[in-house]
């Protein structure tokens, strides 16, 4: 049993919150105001999940999962450097501006990602960039779809990477669908895959899907 914190009480963050603590986990979703953390426990987003602020999340757990904006997150985030010193952030996010029907348009960190960013800001933290390349239904039921997806690895620690991992087989990956691209660089090519996204979605609508290898 790992303790995951969640930072993030929306779709995404919910969805692994109830997932990883329905394989075991000690799980801690965060929200970023108190009137969320009510909200959210109003909500009851799953048995076996507790509630708190964001710095309460961290403290209690060894995993963290970046589940917020990923536009506003190299900011918040490092508001918590040093309590998130020594943990693995698991970074899902993507960094992006949105265009006018709210789908993203841009990257915020051409060149970079927002993974190495968080890397280069919290340099006592190993951040692995994984499960965003897909609809968040799909993180949590990659076996759903008619094809395999992929889930790709981008992180400099293989200790972590070989910690989400495990998380991920967790919840429902197969060793084959895990696809590690090597170093926290790596992870520039995946965000930059979200420019995909919105033209795929403004035809065929809100559906599960994965950017996928097929071999």
């Amino acid at each position: 049993m790992t303790s995951i914190g969640i930072l993030g009480a929306g779709r995404v963050g919910g969805n692994l919150a109830r997932e990883l603590a329905a394989s075991g986990h000690q799980v801690t979703l965060g929200c970023r105001h108190p009137e969320e953390v009510a909200a959210a426990r109003a909500a009851g987003t799953g048995p076996r999940i507790r509630y708190a602020d964001h710095l309460t999340t961290v403290r209690a757990s060894d995993v963290v999962i970046n589940a917020t904006p990923g536009d506003t997150a190299l900011e918040r985030l490092t508001g918590l450097r040093s309590q998130l010193a020594g943990k693995i952030l698991v970074d899902v996010s993507n960094a992006t501006r949105d265009t006018d029907d709210g789908l993203p348009g841009d990257l915020c960190y051409p060149g970079s990602s927002l993974a190495e960013q968080l890397q280069t800001a919290l340099p006592g933290t190993r951040v692995v960039k994984t499960l965003n390349t897909m609809l968040f239904m799909v993180m949590t039921a990659p076996g759903a779809l008619p094809v395999p997806p992929t889930a790709y690895l981008s992180d400099d620690d293989e200790d972590a990477k070989k910690t989400v991992t495990g998380l991920l087989g967790d919840l429902g990956w197969q060793p084959g669908w895990i696809e590690d691209l090597g170093g926290i660089t790596t992870a520039r090519a995946t965000e930059a895959m979200i420019l995909l996204v919105p033209h795929i979605l403004r035809k065929h609508g809100f559906q599960p899907f994965a950017i996928t290898v097929a071999r």
